[in-house]
């Protein structure tokens, strides 16, 4: 059930549903991360490389994902694609109806551990971003922020870009960020461990914590 790293195996994620509201989203009475994100950055590329597969589909028309795509990682753990936002060539009164459907979600989803937000690491975050910031912030939800493709900046232009959001956001311990490129597979590490301290039960990351300290004695 789990990999080497004594933690989820992501590489077995699986599509379940597509539920375009709350109310069609699988029983609340899991585990789950949602992805979010503008639809140029990069979401369904990080979510493919992160599983080692083509789970999320990719195009070359960004917000092509309009409902919440739930995968599932194991036994009540999910992963789940929310609708991309600010590029799609969609009727404006369909962009609203997203817009009602994600804040539900974010408000009244109790099986949501934690949020990842995608922002393209070329461009300072968009108003959409901000709003995903602020909600984390006001709900405490925890927020890990992916600067995409990466790859596209030199290294010390990518970690200025990467240490100026983490300067602007140290107020919220609750808010962490890190560069990452689905073309390198540069950044999974980091993002598979975040994810497992949100997605493990706690007892569960504290029996494993134990058997590596049995180990090493």
């Amino acid at each position: 059930m789990t990999d080497t790293r004594n933690g989820l195996n992501y590489r077995q994620a699986t599509f379940v549903t597509s539920a375009p509201t709350l109310k069609l989203c699988p029983p609340d009475n899991c585990r789950e991360v949602a992805f979010a994100g503008r639809s140029n950055a990069g979401k369904s590329s990080a979510l493919n490389t992160l599983t080692g597969s083509k789970i999320a589909r990719t195009s070359k028309t960004p917000g092509r994902t309009q409902m919440m795509n739930y995968f599932t990682i194991e036994e009540n753990i999910h992963l789940v694609d929310l609708p991309g936002y600010g590029y799609a060539k969609v009727p404006e009164a369909m962009k609203l109806q997203w817009q009602k459907h994600l804040d539900d979600y974010l408000t009244n989803r109790q099986s949501l551990v934690g949020l990842v937000l995608l922002v393209d690491i070329r461009h300072p975050p968009k108003e959409f971003d901000r709003m995903m910031v602020q909600w984390s912030i006001e709900s405490k939800l925890p927020l890990h922020i992916l600067l995409t493709k990466s790859d596209k900046l030199k290294s010390g232009v990518a970690k200025q870009a990467v240490n100026r959001l983490k300067d602007e956001l140290k107020e919220y311990p609750q808010i962490s960020v890190q560069p990452f490129s689905a073309l390198k597979k540069s950044g999974v590490e980091q993002l598979t461990a975040k994810l497992d301290g949100w997605l493990l039960p706690e007892d569960e990351a504290t029996e494993e914590m134990f058997e590596e300290e049995q180990t090493e004695d």
